[in-house]
């Protein structure tokens, strides 16, 4: 079998960037344009959904949208993999998915932002409800056997590692670039005004993101770097066997709080922006740029530094330095004693080291963890962890929306729905890092370098 080269690295990660672009969208962009903030009507925005708490008095619309979507993308995950896995086409087992994929997951997330009706209504959220399930099946598609190459592309821990390194830089990088959203359909607004300009921008960053999806597709000749064998059995028999291994528990655990906390970080930062610090959306781009660079500039110390002292210390100290970044996100635009926009520049400021280290290290951690358990028991179920893994983190962010989007119609005017939930995220990721604490980095290294030692006997 051949070894990926720096350049097919490269081709492969481009398609990382594609989804990472779309998700940006979706998970940036989608509550602020369904459920905008005091800020964001007064420029016009047009509310397409009933707001407020309607549902038990605690759920808004958009909120059990995004959380039904979310748990329905949680459960497809599993059965994506099992399909993936057990894949026997001529093209492999992963690489028919994402060409199968691409289009539908690019268009859908287009047509999340065109509600039919120009007003509040019931059928913009059946529409919305309809697309969002479209975007998560699609997205799933293409995201679980994606991912489930890292491993099988990456045939020593050093190449994997250097794999999830450049795969989390384009991640980041296509995140960024959905934070460009505003500055985009800021040069059309004056023209189109506010809604068509909006859905212009969204239209121009799907389709630059199809094109990135369907790069891996046509460079990558999946048999020539794998030689996996098709796994037999029910997708719930295999991810049953996945959960027995009790590291991957730990992980997945400490995961999910993870997750938990960055979506409400991440939903939220565009509210923080405007309603905490009262700076204009356009920011929330500079924010998140600043934090994209200067996480780039952890890159290559991260990639070293997890070679010599693990992968296990690193995320520990990324838990608990978003955790204090949270915690500072719910005094943003209190009286800190400086100027809003320096208040923003410090919370970009603090976010890069452990969004570059958690950017890089789980994917990683995730692959030695299947290549150990694929050594224990003789089964190649690279597709199943990864889908356990976004099976339970996925029903993890699905409560986080419905918890996010009920709790910041609390004090609306003033902001105080937003720091709690930014106070909610720090709490969430502290948990997080105890619970990693019990993760055995050291067994699962000493199994993977003994089959190692065997095979070069």
């Amino acid at each position: 079998m051949k070894n990926l080269t720096t350049g097919k690295i490269w081709l492969f990660a481009i398609g990382q960037y594609g989804w990472a672009l779309l998700s940006g969208i979706i998970s940036n962009w989608l509550v602020y344009f369904y459920q905008p903030d005091i800020a964001s009507k007064s420029a016009v925005q047009i509310l397409f959904i009933p707001q407020g708490r309607i549902f038990l008095g605690i759920v808004t619309v958009i909120g059990a949208i995004t959380a039904i979507g979310r748990i329905f993308d949680a459960f497809t995950d599993p059965w994506i993999a099992s399909l993936s896995d057990k894949c026997k086409s001529k093209n492999g087992r992963r690489i028919p998915f994402l060409k199968l994929a691409s289009i539908p997951l690019a268009i859908s997330t287009f047509l999340v932002f065109m509600a039919p009706v120009g007003r509040t209504s019931w059928i913009n959220a059946v529409w919305l409800f309809v697309l969002v399930m479209v975007y998560y099946l699609a997205i799933t598609a293409y995201c679980t056997p994606y991912t489930a190459l890292i491993p099988e592309l990456g045939h020593t821990q050093e190449q994997r590692l250097n794999i999830s390194t450049v795969i989390s830089l384009t991640f980041i990088i296509g995140m960024a670039t959905a934070y460009a959203a505003p500055v985009i359909w800021g040069v059309f607004e004056p023209s189109m005004g506010r809604i068509p300009a909006m859905r212009t921008a969204f239209g121009i960053l799907s389709s630059i993101a199809l094109i990135c999806l369907l790069v891996p597709v046509f460079a990558i000749r999946e048999k020539d770097y794998v030689t996996a064998v098709p796994v037999e059995g029910s997708a719930f028999s295999s991810m049953v066997k996945t959960f027995r291994n009790k590291d991957f528990r730990i992980f997945v655990g400490s995961d999910v709080l993870y997750w938990i906390a960055l979506t409400m970080f991440q939903t939220g930062l565009p509210f923080f922006v405007t309603s905490l610090l009262g700076l204009q959306e356009s920011m929330a781009t500079v924010y998140f740029v600043l934090m994209t660079a200067l996480s780039l500039v952890f890159y290559i110390p991260i990639n070293i530094i997890a070679k010599k002292v693990g992968k296990k210390k690193l995320v520990l100290t990324a838990f608990f330095l978003f955790s204090g970044t949270y915690l500072y996100t719910t005094f943003l635009g209190s009286g800190l004693g400086i100027s809003p926009e320096a208040q923003g520049y410090i919370l970009a400021i603090a976010a890069a080291l452990p969004m570059a280290i958690f950017g890089i290290l789980p994917q990683a951690m995730v692959a030695d963890i299947s290549q150990s358990d694929s050594i224990a028991t003789g089964e190649n179920r690279e597709g199943m962890f990864y889908a356990a893994r976004t099976f339970a983190f996925k029903l993890g962010q699905s409560v986080s929306m419905l918890v996010f989007t009920g709790i910041v119609t609390i004090g609306a005017v003033n902001g105080t729905g937003y720091r709690i939930a930014a106070g909610t995220a720090a709490v969430v990721c502290l948990l997080g890092g105890i619970v990693l604490f019990g993760f055995n980095e050291k067994k699962i290294n000493n199994s993977i370098a003994q089959a190692n030692k065997e095979y070069r006997i």
